[in-house]
């Protein structure tokens, strides 16, 4: 049958159930969120007179716990006004609803005994054919469908969330016995295209694949820890972006997810009979002191971090001491090992040198890479047939850059089985099989197309749904031209690629020209221009301050001048070339990385885009057309009647703040999206593929070449009276110091066209001209340099 969703309704509002909610939201279902009936009443209720029966009281835990979900802290909403969407009620007076939902999602409380007391309910009021979904991280799936009508069973399986679902990628699909194969391929399709999630398949397996490989991992980094002397700030500095991991590393994610968490999937996993290693579940002594201290991390306020204040109230990290068990302040680390990977920015060359590392670095590194290596391997057949699926797991459900087997290839196959065999953690009989054919790796590329080692066949297979993504780094044979800080590719059907090399993709001189060959030879031998990369850090984080700075220093303004003219003008031709150039943004798109998708024909976002303008912070405005694009679309917006000033107020105050959306639907809001024109993709990795897509229809529809506009609406001193009241007013509050209304006084300027008598019509080159003599009027200025200065040397711009 041919199933779409336009209905969710979630049972459980908990911190889970009620993010999963907001997520559906997100992507525009309508969604029934329900909870218990409280039993008694509260203080507040008492207060006020209430009874069991009133409304308010009936549905207080659901409407407490989204109330709390919405004011958390990273939003579980593209938007504040998609909660609309979620319809709140309760299971006494509500449930019976869900026979109008095309899916019926629980996730209440992990207990096998309440979870099929609910679904004997829910299978006596759903309608056949309603897709029936657990959330469990641990129960087995099986055991919560016995009793259950054959419908039910039919339609009946697992659909595992990781918490935050908005923000990590993993959907675990878990059959049931009866699960029909067609509901699975459903969820697997649904899961990937309108949830933008990896939808891996398991098997109905303790843990599932990335809570079992995943808890393994943070159990035996505790262990390893706890044996060697290592403090808890030393092992997260050891466990994060340094070898691709979140930068919470693991003693900070521990505290963020709750040590209880863990605990509970400890001790389901312990229990396990089959599993050779199950002993490495018991819980180390430190973390079961901590569970009987209930020290459960962020939730209670301490864990293996505690905040506190100094005695001038300024907020103190403080780090647990894990031999004394007493908090002691956290302190910077640094390791001979680390050091000599600081400027390897290719994460698959740091390995090498981590491994080899003779500090307890090294050590740290070979223990728990070798114990993590043999329980992968050893997981096969178990819990998955293919070794992708455990690495799509781990990847997309614990935030890792590249999962356990890609890691052992990084290392070499080989070489990591003899660091193993040293420590007595030889890996299972498949992989020394597979090298003894003379298979030297678990991947490889062949023809554009990532391969995988497939153990019953002992060949190279092709990881399905390839199809659907373009991954670049797959594409090598296809580059045309590249230099330092780019490359260009032909992504086939006639659209050219072009892909960023630097640090944060920072727009630098070798991007620069990168960008504009990427023009001229798009022009000549093809049909469109996608800019894109496979980066999970950045679109582009604007310009390279580096020279800029140094030109400064040196007083060179007529190179800052050319060198602004020059990066305006690659701008706009993102816009005025005869090809249509179509970006694909995601994460990072900050200053220049605004401007370029401001200026290309077609914006294809991932819905996790990080946009803004952001240069004042820094001491300047933008001046790569970022000014001149938020004055035409502002002119663009006027209507007869229309408020314009409010309308451009707007506009000046995200650029004023450096405001940064927190969506790609947020960047809809602050017009740096157009929701008639640009594109917002659930799936990061669909991204460049949907952007050539939509290039290839924008050269099929007729593309034509368009026309400088002359046509600008500003608002010349009216506008001007405006900015100048507010910013005297904030500077009088002293909420803005004297350089800040500056630089606003700059922006207001050049947004409003200028000191022009009255509202009239200007060209694009004309506030160009506007953008470019302000920005070089403010590196001159010693505080702007002070704040570049600070970014490029601390991080962090002083606010003088």
């Amino acid at each position: 049958m041919n199933r779409s969703i336009k209905k969710v309704a979630v049972l459980g509002s908990g911190i889970m159930g009620s993010r999963i909610a907001c997520h559906f939201a997100n992507i525009g279902v309508e969604v029934l969120l329900l909870d218990i009936v409280p039993k008694e009443l509260n203080a507040a209720e008492q207060a006020k007179g209430l009874t069991l029966e009133h409304p308010a009281v009936r549905n207080r835990i659901v409407n407490d716990a989204f109330q709390n979900t919405l004011k958390a802290s990273p939003a579980a909403l593209y938007s504040a006004k998609f909660a609309s969407r979620v319809k709140l009620g309760n299971f006494d007076d509500n449930l019976a609803e869900i026979k109008n939902y095309d899916w019926v999602l629980e996730a209440i409380v992990e207990r096998l005994d309440i979870k099929r007391s609910l679904f004997e309910k829910v299978d006596a009021l759903r309608k056949p054919g309603t897709l029936i979904t657990s959330n469990t991280s641990g129960i087995p799936i099986h055991l919560m469908s016995e009793g259950r009508s054959d419908d039910f069973q039919k339609h009946f399986c697992g659909t595992h969330f990781f918490n935050p679902p908005r923000y990590l990628k993993l959907f675990e699909v878990i059959p049931g016995p009866q699960t029909d194969k067609s509901i699975l391929d459903f969820l697997m399709h649904y899961g990937d295209l309108y949830l933008g999630k990896t939808t891996v398949l398991c098997k109905d397996t303790p843990g599932f694949i990335a809570n079992r490989l995943g808890i393994h991992a943070l159990v035996e980094t505790i262990r390893v820890a706890a044996e060697m002397g290592l403090t808890v700030e030393e092992v997260d500095k050891l466990t994060g972006p340094v070898v691709g991991r979140p930068k919470s590393g693991t003693f900070r994610l521990s505290d963020v997810v709750g040590l209880d968490t863990t605990v509970n999937v400890c001790n389901n996993l312990v229990q396990m009979q089959h599993d050779e290693s199950r002993a490495a579940f018991e819980l180390p002594p430190i973390m079961a002191k901590l569970m009987e201290n209930k020290w459960l991390g962020d939730k209670t306020g301490q864990g293996f971090y505690k905040k506190s204040k100094d005695e001038k109230g300024k907020t103190l990290i403080l780090a647990l001491d894990l031999q004394t068990l007493e908090y002691k302040p956290s302190v910077k680390v640094k390791f001979e090992t680390l050091e000599k990977t600081k400027a390897i920015d290719d994460l698959k060359k740091r390995f090498g040198i981590l491994l080899k590392g003779t500090d307890k670095a090294g050590e740290f590194y070979r223990r728990t890479f070798a114990s993590g290596f043999r329980y992968a391997s050893n997981r096969i057949p178990e819990i998955s047939d293919e070794l992708y699926r455990i690495d799509q797991a781990i990847c997309a459900g614990f935030g890792w850059e590249m999962g356990l087997f890609t890691t052992w290839d990084a290392i070499g196959v080989k070489n990591m089985v003899g660091i193993m065999e040293s420590l007595q953690l030889n890996p299972a009989t498949w992989v020394y099989e597979m090298l003894e054919a003379g298979n030297e790796s678990f991947y490889k590329v062949q023809d554009g197309k990532k391969l995988y080692y497939d153990i019953p066949s002992k060949s190279y297979k092709a990881i399905p749904g390839q199809e659907s993504f373009i991954i670049l780094e797959n594409k090598s044979q296809n580059i045309i031209w590249k230099n330092a800080g780019a490359s260009i590719y032909d992504l086939g059907d006639g659209i050219a690629g072009v892909e960023f090399h630097s640090k944060m993709n920072t727009f630098g001189a070798e991007v620069v020209e990168g960008l504009n060959r990427a023009y001229a030879i798009a022009e000549k031998d093809f049909r469109g221009l996608v800019v894109g990369n496979d980066s999970n850090e950045a679109f582009s984080a604007g310009a390279n301050l580096a020279m800029l700075f140094m030109f400064a220093i040196e007083q060179e303004y007529d190179e800052i001048n050319l060198m602004i003219a020059q990066f305006q003008q690659t701008m706009m031709r993102a816009r005025y070339s005869s090809i249509p150039v179509v970006t694909a943004a995601h994460s990072l798109a900050l200053g220049g990385g605004c401007e370029l998708n401001l200026h290309s024909d077609k914006v294809v976002a991932h819905a996790e885009t990080y946009m803004g303008l952001v240069e004042l912070g820094v001491g300047l405005i933008p001046a790569g057309g970022g000014t001149k694009e938020m004055a035409l679309r502002c002119s663009d917006l006027y209507q007869t009647g229309d408020p314009e000033l409010n309308i451009l107020q707007t506009a000046f105050m995200n650029i004023a703040q450096a405001k940064v959306s927190t969506s790609a639907q947020e960047a809809v809001e602050m017009n740096y999206i157009k929701a008639d024109r640009d594109q917002i993709v659930l799936n990061r990795s669909r991204l460049i593929a949907e952007a050539k897509q939509a290039a290839v229809d924008l050269a099929e529809n007729g593309y034509t070449q368009p026309k400088h506009r002359t046509d600008i609406k500003v608002q010349g001193k009216t506008g001007l009276a405006l900015f100048k009241a507010g910013i005297g007013s904030m500077r009088m509050a002293n909420y803005i110091s004297d350089h800040d209304a500056k630089i606003a006084d700059k922006l207001a300027y050049v947004i409003c066209g200028g000191d022009l008598s009255y509202p009239q019509n200007v060209t694009e080159q004309y506030l160009l001209d506007l953008e470019r003599e302000a920005f070089l009027s403010l590196t001159g200025e010693k505080k702007t340099l002070e704040r570049i200065q600070g970014l490029l040397t601390g991080g962090k711009p002083p606010r003088n």
